[in-house]
């Protein structure tokens, strides 16, 4: 039985290279990474194996470690999906980034994906909304469009979040990209489970 300082500390751990992992499939889903962090997915799955072969006496702490197993298993499922139809080749989905090829032409700049999230509840993760906000304006200043105030923002993820929560999703993933020179902002719910 791990002790209660320990115990927090892999969880607060968890939590962190969760959160890691996840930047790193949106940057390769981006086109920024070359492959997909495999490395950075094992450490994970081992906190997550470990933790969850523990006995976690604390309701507290076995939420906080349910909620974050839940998060890894929808992220896993999404990952795994954008990955098929990247080797399909087939377009749309978080896997519609083009493989490098040195002898094709350059990928076309106006259709790429730029930035994936994904929330069970916006207002309790403010930097990753904000990250996401980010992400947009400057996708939408590239194109020529003006931003979008913050706090109209805020509320359209909270009501897109809120509506696909209640047709069952655990979480809403959203993604920002840019299709034919426009730019595109999307959400998606996605079932969950541990």
């Amino acid at each position: 039985m791990p002790e209660p300082v320990d115990l927090q500390r892999d969880l607060q751990v968890l939590e962190i290279e969760l959160r890691k992992l996840e930047i790193e499939y949106n940057q390769f889903f981006a086109g920024r990474l070359p492959r997909p962090p495999v490395e950075s997915r094992k450490r994970v799955e081992q906190l997550v194996k470990r933790l969850d072969r523990s006995h976690i006496a604390n309701y507290g702490d076995r939420f906080r470690f349910t909620t974050l197993q839940s998060r890894y298993a929808m992220f896993t499922e999404l990952w795994e999906r954008g990955l098929r139809t990247r080797e399909e080749g087939r377009g749309g989905g978080f896997g519609a980034a083009p493989k490098r090829d040195e002898s094709a032409p350059a990928a076309d700049p106006k259709n790429r994906v730029l930035h994936v999230a994904a929330f069970g509840n916006p207002g309790s993760d403010a930097d990753k909304l904000r990250e996401l906000y980010d992400r947009l304006s400057e996708a939408r200043k590239s194109v020529g469009e003006a931003p979008v105030p913050f706090s109209r923002f805020s509320e359209l993820v909270n009501d897109q979040v809120g509506r696909l929560r209640q047709k069952g999703s655990a979480e809403v993933a959203f993604r920002v990209a840019v299709k034919d020179g426009k730019v595109s902002f999307t959400a998606k719910g996605v079932k969950g489970g541990a």
